[in-house]
Parts: C-alpha cells; sequence; structure tokens
C-alpha cells in the first residue's frame, strides 16, 4: 500500500476532515429549521419538533462530533458506511421521525461507532485513561434507549422511562464526556504553554479531582432516570461544579494571554461549571431544569467543539493554532447564543425574538466554522501534492 507525505496510508482519512464539516452543517441547519417547525405553525420539518431538535442535537450532532474526534484515521469503506449511516439517518429522522427506519437508523450509526471507537481507548494501563471508551459508549446506547421510549413498545414495558428522562440523561453524558476529554485537552496544552514561559504547573491532570468527576457526574446520569431522586442528582451536579471551577483555576490560565485559543477553551470548560451547577440548583428547587441545561448544550458544547474542531483542523492543515479573531468570535457568538435562550427561559416560543437571536448566532458561528473546514481541507490536500 503507497503512503503520502504524511506517512499515512492513502486509502485512509482522517474521520475529523469528514464529520467535523458534516457536524457543523448539522447544526448550522437543525437549530433554525426547529425554531421554524414550531413557530410558522407548518410543523415542518416534523423531525425537529418537541424533543426531536434534542434528539438531533445529541444523538446527530454531537455523535459525529464523537466520531471526527476518536476515529483518527480509518479506511475510506469505514468511514463511507459510517457515514452513509450518519446522513440517512438524519434525512429519515427529519422528514418522517415515526418512521421504523428513521427510529433504527440513528442507533445504528450510534452502535457501530461505538463498535470501531470504544476499542481504541481500551489499551491504556489506568482506568481513568481507559475511561474514554466506556463514556462514548454510554452515549451511544442512550441511542438506543431513546428509540425504545420513543417506540410502540415502550407503553408494554413498565420500567421504560420517556424521551425526556432520557434525553436529560444524555446531556449529563455529555457533561461528563466534554469534562473529561475537554480536561485531557485543556491540561497539556496549558502546561505546554506555560514551560515554554519558564512557568511549571503543578496541577495538569489533577488526578483526585478527575477521579470524583468520574464518580460523581455517572451517579447523577443513572439518578436522572429517577423521578424521585432529582434532588440527590442536583446535588452531585452542584458538587461536580464546584470541581470543575477548582480544577480550571488551578491551571493557572491566567498566564495565558497569549494563548486566546487556550482561554477559549477554558471559557468553555467554564460554562460546563455554570451548566453543571444551574442545572443541579433547579433539580434542588423542583423547577424545570431544561433552560439551565441549554449552558451545557449551547455554551459548553457550542464553545468546545468549534474550539476543537478549529484547533484540530489548523494544527494539521497549517501546523499552527487558529487565528486569534476566529476563535473570539465563536467565543462570542456562543455566549449571545446561550445568553438569548436563558432569556427565553422555559415558555421560549413566548419570547420569539430572543429565540431567533440565540438560533442565528449558534447557526451563523457553525456555518462560518464549516466554511472555514473546508477551506483548511482544501488546503491540507493541495499541500499534499
Amino acid at each position: 500500500m503507497t503512503s503520502d507525505n504524511s506517512g499515512m496510508p492513502r486509502k485512509n482519512m482522517h474521520a475529523f476532515w469528514l464529520f467535523f464539516p458534516a457536524a457543523s452543517l448539522l447544526a448550522a441547519l437543525a437549530v433554525p429549521l426547529s425554531v421554524y417547525s414550531a413557530l410558522s405553525g407548518t410543523g415542518w420539518p416534523p423531525g425537529l419538533l418537541g424533543s426531536g431538535h434534542g434528539h438531533e442535537l445529541i444523538f446527530g450532532f454531537a455523535l459525529a462530533l464523537v466520531a471526527g474526534y476518536t476515529l483518527g484515521p480509518q479506511p475510506r469503506r469505514v468511514l463511507a458506511l459510517l457515514f452513509l449511516l450518519w446522513i440517512l439517518a438524519r434525512i429519515s429522522w427529519l422528514l418522517a421521525p415515526e418512521n421504523l427506519a428513521a427510529q433504527l437508523l440513528s442507533p445504528a450509526f450510534a452502535l457501530l461507532l461505538a463498535r470501531h471507537a470504544v476499542p481504541r481507548f481500551q489499551a491504556a494501563k489506568k482506568w481513568r485513561n481507559r475511561i474514554t471508551g466506556p463514556l462514548i459508549l454510554i452515549l451511544c446506547l442512550l441511542s438506543v434507549v431513546f428509540w425504545f421510549a420513543n417506540s410502540i413498545l415502550a407503553g408494554s414495558i413498565q420500567p421504560m422511562p420517556g424521551t425526556r428522562p432520557v434525553m436529560m440523561a444524555a446531556i449529563v453524558g455529555l457533561l461528563l464526556l466534554m469534562t473529561f476529554i475537554g480536561g485531557r485537552i485543556i491540561a497539556p496544552a496549558v502546561a505546554g504553554t506555560l514551560e515554554k514561559r519558564g512557568i511549571p504547573l503543578k496541577a495538569r491532570v489533577q488526578p483526585r479531582i478527575e477521579g470524583m468527576l468520574l464518580i460523581i457526574l455517572p451517579l447523577a446520569l443513572v439518578l436522572t432516570f429517577l423521578p424521585f431522586a432529582a434532588a440527590g442528582a442536583g446535588l452531585l451536579l452542584l458538587i461536580s461544579a464546584v470541581l470543575i471551577v477548582i480544577r480550571a483555576i488551578r491551571w493557572e490560565l491566567w498566564h495565558c494571554g497569549n494563548r486566546p485559543d487556550l482561554l477559549v477553551l477554558a471559557l468553555g470548560y467554564l460554562w460546563l461549571a455554570a451548566g453543571a451547577g444551574a442545572t443541579g440548583f433547579s433539580l434542588l428547587q423542583g423547577t424545570d431544569p431544561i433552560p439551565a441545561m441549554h449552558l451545557i448544550t449551547i455554551g459548553a458544547l457550542g464553545t468546545l467543539s468549534t474550539s476543537v474542531m478549529l484547533r484540530l483542523a489548523w494544527q494539521r492543515a497549517r501546523r499552527t493554532t487558529p487565528p486569534s479573531w476566529q476563535v473570539i468570535g465563536i467565543a462570542v457568538g456562543m455566549a449571545i447564543a446561550v445568553l438569548a435562550r436563558l432569556d427565553a427561559g422555559v415558555t421560549p416560543f413566548a419570547k420569539p425574538h430572543v429565540l431567533w437571536l440565540s438560533a442565528v448566532s449558534w447557526s451563523g458561528t457553525y456555518a462560518l466554522v464549516a466554511l472555514q473546514l473546508v477551506v483548511l481541507f482544501r488546503h491540507s490536500q493541495n499541500r499534499r501534492k
């Protein structure tokens, strides 16, 4: 098998060049379409009504991000099958979510993704280093649980939860995955930056805090399925918020003023703390936690995913970090999106102008990220020739 000048076989392709632009386009389209489907009175596209938009943003968008970040170089036939399943799942769900094929394609993609991604993390000796695989598996399996909860079979299975607790559990699962992977990205990057300036960083991965989070957040995830345990889940989320803030402070990010890309990554990490804290407080108060959870799904997921996508693409294509205006732009765009959605509250459709502001800010940010990814991919291909 011949190789290109990077030493990678030509029949292999980095998964992120395929899944990152696709995920960005889905994010750019799904949110404004979901607002339109509800506010226009047409109910189109039907797959984005109600819990449908959450389904697509977690089991469509977020799992595509997971595929792009974790699969690495793969044979083109593997990526082609995964991508085809993902595309078919998205189209069928958007147009006919009640169709059996639409309901099965998303779990099929999730399980195939788990099949290829999870084993990649099992070689590590320490359990904390192997945990990425099980965390991905949990998120993928929740796609199957959502299908059961949303199917006609759910009525005949008494212990089966509805779609709402499944979506809440999936958001806590995202919180857990982003907390772990985000820490593993930020800690070495900050340490390397400070070492170049002669500043030793003592607190890097912070295994004790990381280990506590890896115990607390899975427990919170389980408790979200139990209506009578909402207060317990809320307390655990509040504790995790405090731990995330402590971890971020110990990274001494105030020394990284010359690295806006790292500061924006850290901002995304702090959105995790804000989301966990606000959601936990809401659960303890007995109020609807969904508005607070948008701190996780918009603030944290939006800021971290766009930062990581641009960071990886710029490093691969140009051997450098993203320009300051890009990372600051995505931080501002996501801040506007999440604050506007918070302002819309528990009855978002009563404030359509605020909801549209959130949707447009989110959508515009991801559309520009998708465009930048395509430009960088073309540059990387030209550089190989």
